[in-house]
């Protein structure tokens, strides 16, 4: 998910590599042309146009045996302006002041009826889905157009889960921790199941993101 008209002002394939740049956290040319298609020449083309505007670096990865480094591309810090931030700066200072003029606890009342409209909202989008499955995945596209970016995915061992590497309230989470309960409880409202929530931090295996397991899907307990 980019800011509104991003995508309408830019080549389709910049933003495919950007997209899969976001959620792997780093490729080489070759991988990349396998997933999206097209030469090596053209997508090391289009990634080296991309690391001249500023919205992607390059860097070498050291080689586990004997050979040269591998050239990978990444997300540079210029691209976190094109996802949605959702305006968090302001939400920040407006729960601040409403804590200043109704006391401590009217920041947390605020967002509970923020959640609430959502939920409101995005109830009778999801009625028609004939499964939960169906039903989970409307919510991450509605999730989507909030300003999260996200896929949805299942293995036998995890189960269905929508799995974000961008979410525009995170400053607020970070800020008023109570409102990540708060969201938690209406995702499980909309889908009527359990939804567990996992932080999983950057690394090797692939940059920051924050699961939503639904339960009845095939999630374990205690995985």
């Amino acid at each position: 998910m980019f800011v509104p008209g991003f995508r309408d002002l830019v080549k389709e394939g910049w933003v495919k590599i950007l997209d899969e740049l976001k959620v792997s956290g780093g490729l080489p040319v070759p991988e990349l042309s396998r997933r999206l298609g097209g030469s090596y020449m053209g997508m090391k083309d289009q990634c080296d146009r991309l690391v001249k505007l500023g919205y992607v670096e390059r860097w070498r990865l050291p080689r586990q045996e004997v050979g040269r480094p591998e050239i990978m591309y990444r997300l540079a810090p210029k691209s976190e302006a094109i996802f949605p931030q959702a305006g968090s700066a302001l939400s920040l200072d407006l729960l601040e002041a409403a804590r200043t003029l109704f006391g401590d606890a009217a920041p947390e009342r605020l967002l509970m009826q923020y959640f609430t409209h959502l939920r409101e909202r995005w109830r009778p989008k999801l009625i028609k889905a004939k499964s939960l499955v169906e039903r989970a995945t409307l919510l991450s596209g509605l999730r989507e157009k909030e300003g999260c970016f996200g896929r949805c995915k299942y293995d036998p061992a995890r189960g269905f889960r929508i799995e974000e590497y961008h979410h525009p309230l995170q400053p607020v989470f970070a800020a008023y921790p109570g409102a990540i309960t708060l969201e938690v409880r209406m995702m499980e409202e909309l889908l009527g199941t359990r939804i567990t929530r996992r932080e999983i931090p950057g690394g090797r295996g692939g940059p920051a993101r924050i699961d939503y397991e639904v339960a009845t899907l095939g999630v374990r307990e205690g995985v």
